[in-house]
């Protein structure tokens, strides 16, 4: 089965059956990374509680809010099922935070990029590695970038296929789930945090800002991405 015939095979079924389907597609060579957000909570969900074959990790950035610890533990509590933790190479980390300082991602985008470069995208090249298949959990009402994306999409940067199985879901079908199944999502989303990430580059939302405002508030014309999902494209 092609991309095409797999996008338009996924689009007919729900969630449980979109992600039973994908884990069939590629023999359970399917790797889901969470970042704990209240979409990842829905996949999650389904996945621990169909025992679907899908492996589940996670990114600790080191930056991340203890708000996002303890949905990771109550997750883990819930469902008594592993969530493999991808770290930042140390070395990296200590050259940057020695050399530039524990904040040099305010200074500049060129800056901001390193830091989300060493503390994303490396971490999550090695969580890729060796699969065939990538669960996120993309929405296309996030962002406009994300507006243009496929169900199912070829990841050249990382050289395997992208699903993105929640993407015509809206925030509201998202939070009836969440509320509905009882799922642990994270405090900071009741708050006004809508995408959370890093601590230090995440706030609030205002009335009338869309969903990535909160995210590198200070860059006016920046795409609003870490590169997780615009890498090597």
């Amino acid at each position: 089965m092609n991309i095409v015939e797999f996008n338009n095979k996924l689009k007919d079924l729900d969630l449980i059956e979109r992600l039973k389907l994908i884990s069939k597609q590629y023999n359970g060579n399917v790797v889901f990374t969470t970042s704990f957000g209240i979409e990842d909570q829905v996949l999650t969900d389904v996945i621990f509680e169909n025992n679907i074959d899908i492996k589940v990790v996670s990114l600790d950035t080191g930056r991340l809010f203890e708000e996002t610890y303890k949905v990771f533990n109550a997750t883990r509590d819930k469902y008594k099922k592993e969530i493999k933790v991808y770290y930042p190479d140390a070395s990296s980390v200590e050259k940057l935070l020695s050399t530039k300082g524990p904040y040099s991602f305010y200074a500049s985008v060129e800056n901001r990029h390193e830091c989300c470069n060493i503390r994303k995208v490396e971490p999550l090249t090695r969580a890729l590695k060796g699969f065939d298949c990538w669960l996120t959990g993309i929405r296309s009402e996030q962002s406009n970038g994300r507006t243009n994306m496929e169900l199912v999409e070829n990841d050249e940067g990382y050289g395997l296929v992208k699903v993105n199985p929640l993407l015509e879901w809206t925030l509201e079908e998202v939070m009836s789930y969440l509320n509905t199944k009882c799922v642990p999502y994270n405090s900071l989303h009741d708050k006004g945090f809508i995408s959370i990430g890093c601590a230090p580059c995440t706030r609030a939302i205002k009335p009338g800002e869309n969903f990535r405002a909160g995210r590198w508030w200070w860059e006016a014309n920046s795409g609003k991405e870490c590169g997780l999902h615009t890498h090597g494209k």
